[in-house]
């Protein structure tokens, strides 16, 4: 009886470099979260996102003064260790209100980031997988793309009524477009390639390719654009209410804060200036956030 043979092949090294080997995805997610505890810029866009919405979500209990009584007495304080950001012209603590604006702004943009991961997701993914949708779909978009952001969100937040629901409607509405622009782009490439086609080749229906499949691989973009959203919201939230198309007084606003500051710009000017500062840290936080999060989730990043 013939003894079995053993074969052995070895393979050279340098005949293997050009080919790249499929990693797990427990080691991508492994090597995400080392490359962000290394960059720089993600963590701290993380620390001034959490610093500044754990402070708005505990505003309740750590602010010093109510954010809406008024005390005439202390009527435009300069910073102090009574008032740490000095107080407005109404008397009222201005850390306090600073607090239950940041709050107030952080659920318009969560909500609008909401309402664009739904809506502009299910327009971008249907207009670009379906040729029959894309003509009607992509008309409506372009229309409302038309007119500048801000103003759309003005027009409808004018019409509708100043209020926390519906500026998130009228910022929904007017930031919606952008991100199902580029959800279209992104399926637009993603559904000729070959694993699509392998999927339709084993019978696999339309929506189950692209909301199994072809959606999982365009979220680096997507997420990348929410949190710009989310930046744009705040930003945009503050510019409606300091033009008086926000959420009315006396709830407090970064926005409107600012705008009561106006008169007093010559001898309260921490009136406009600590809010600003608020405004500014949220939207490079969340800048900066969304840069690191793009690199980590991009599946083309090299490791």
């Amino acid at each position: 009886m013939p003894w079995p043979i053993r074969a052995s092949v070895s393979i050279d090294e340098g005949a293997t470099e050009g080919l790249s080997v499929p990693r797990p995805r427990g080691h991508r997610l492994a090597v995400g979260f080392q490359q962000m505890l290394r960059s720089r810029s993600t963590l701290l866009g993380s620390a001034l996102v959490l610093v500044v919405a754990g402070l708005a979500l505990l505003a309740p209990v750590i602010a010093p003064y109510s954010p809406v009584t008024s005390n005439y007495q202390a009527r435009l304080m300069a910073p102090s260790a009574a008032h740490w950001l000095g107080t407005d012209h109404f008397g009222r603590d201005l850390l306090t209100r600073i607090l239950f604006g940041a709050r107030v702004s952080l659920v318009i943009g969560a909500a609008v980031v909401a309402c664009n991961a739904l809506l502009g997701t299910f327009v971008g993914a249907v207009s670009g997988y379906f040729r029959i949708a894309d003509n009607i779909l992509m008309r409506i978009v372009e229309a409302l793309m038309a007119f500048p952001a801000i103003l759309l969100a003005l027009v409808i937040s004018a019409v509708l009524g100043g209020s926390i629901v519906n500026v998130v409607i009228a910022l929904s509405i007017a930031t919606f477009p952008y991100t199902a622009r580029i959800v279209r782009a992104s399926v637009l490439v993603l559904r000729e390639m070959e694993y699509v086609e392998a999927a339709r080749a084993l019978g696999a229906s339309g929506l189950r390719i692209l909301f199994g499949h072809v959606l999982v691989n365009a979220l680096a973009p997507l997420i990348v654009r929410l949190t710009y959203v989310f930046a744009i919201a705040i930003l945009s939230e503050s510019a409606l209410s300091y033009m008086g198309a926000g959420p009315q007084p006396p709830t407090p606003t970064l926005g409107n804060i600012i705008a009561n500051g106006r008169d007093f710009v010559a001898t309260a000017p921490w009136i406009m200036l600590f809010p600003g500062i608020a405004i500014i840290l949220v939207v490079l936080g969340l800048n900066l956030l969304g840069d690191g999060l793009r690199d980590i989730l991009d599946p083309r990043t090299e490791v």
